[in-house]
């Protein structure tokens, strides 16, 4: 294979789910045509930029899977750093597959650095995630919050931020999260407190975080600090950390709806009947806003 020369034309597809918006490209069929990509960190760099170039928050790369999978999604964050699962991009990603003609199964098993996750159809524009279960082991997070070795969960634990002493959770969902539950979300200092809190020597591997306002059982306005790369229209994973602390918590229900500023989605944690390691299922749109190609300069 050789690589793709300097300045030479990448095809890619521009797709956002609830806001959350990403750049898809497809090394699959690059590979099959014997091209290669050029590194994707600094690829992921130029892409994000908005005033220059595309502009996204998520890189996605379709490619074969090195597990028991029918295809890989390899997820770079605005600023070059890889992620280990985008749970928005991966209803995105399957919408991608689809219209690519790589697949029409109606379920798709996708490998990423979090594990295997699956994709369905759940409607016109929409398609559910089955995102596995959340991780609540603060070695898991990973996270130097609670005790050392203890199974979790991670409830209202004391983190000093900027000079102010917050009550948090900490979860996985394949990436680690942070969840500050605050009486109203417009009001949250998401831009001050969210890098504070991203880089806080409690991450060992930074974290994402989400601001939650509790509506009722069953709603939560939210908005999130993304790691790596700031504050975005929707995360999927993080509305699933938040649906799963806020059970864990006691004040939300097993289904609930998760404004926000992109739009709503709806999570499930049925963990009621088959306790902890119950799967979080993700339902939410997915759609293409436009295609094009892009002059390489990396």
């Amino acid at each position: 294979m050789t690589r793709a020369a300097a300045n030479s034309a990448l095809p890619f597809v521009k797709m956002h789910g609830a806001g959350n918006d990403f750049v898809v490209l497809d090394g699959l069929r690059a590979l099959q045509e014997g091209k290669e990509l050029p590194p994707l960190p600094p690829l992921a760099r130029q892409l994000a930029d908005r005033r220059r170039s595309v502009g996204f928050d998520q890189l996605l790369v379709l490619l074969p899977p090195q597990q028991d999978a029918d295809f890989r999604m390899q997820i770079y964050n605005a600023d070059g750093s890889e992620a280990e699962m985008c749970a928005n991009g991966l209803r995105c990603f399957f919408e991608f597959v689809q219209q690519a003609g790589h697949s029409s199964a109606p379920v798709l098993r996708v490998e990423t650095l979090a594990g295997i996750a699956r994709a369905r159809r759940a409607g016109p524009g929409q398609v559910c995630v089955q995102m596995g279960a959340p991780r609540l082991a603060a070695a898991d997070v990973p996270t130097t919050l609670g005790e050392p070795n203890t199974p979790g969960p991670l409830l209202n634990l004391p983190l000093q931020v900027e000079g102010e002493s917050l009550l948090v959770c900490a979860l996985s969902m394949g990436n680690p999260h942070c969840i500050v539950f605050v009486p109203d979300v417009e009001q949250a200092a998401v831009s001050q407190l969210g890098p504070a809190i991203e880089h806080h020597p409690a991450f060992p591997q930074r974290t994402n975080v989400a601001f939650a306002e509790l509506r009722s059982r069953a709603q939560v306005r939210q908005r999130t600090w993304e790691r790596g790369v700031g504050e975005t229209l929707a995360c999927g994973s993080a509305a699933c950390a938040v649906a799963v602390a806020g059970v864990l918590r006691g004040v939300l229900d097993e289904a609930v709806e998760i404004v926000l500023p992109g739009g709503a989605l709806r999570i499930a944690w049925p963990h009621g009947a088959e306790g902890p390691g119950a799967g979080v299922q993700m339902t939410g749109p997915a759609h293409t806003a436009f295609r094009g190609e892009i002059s390489l300069e990396v």
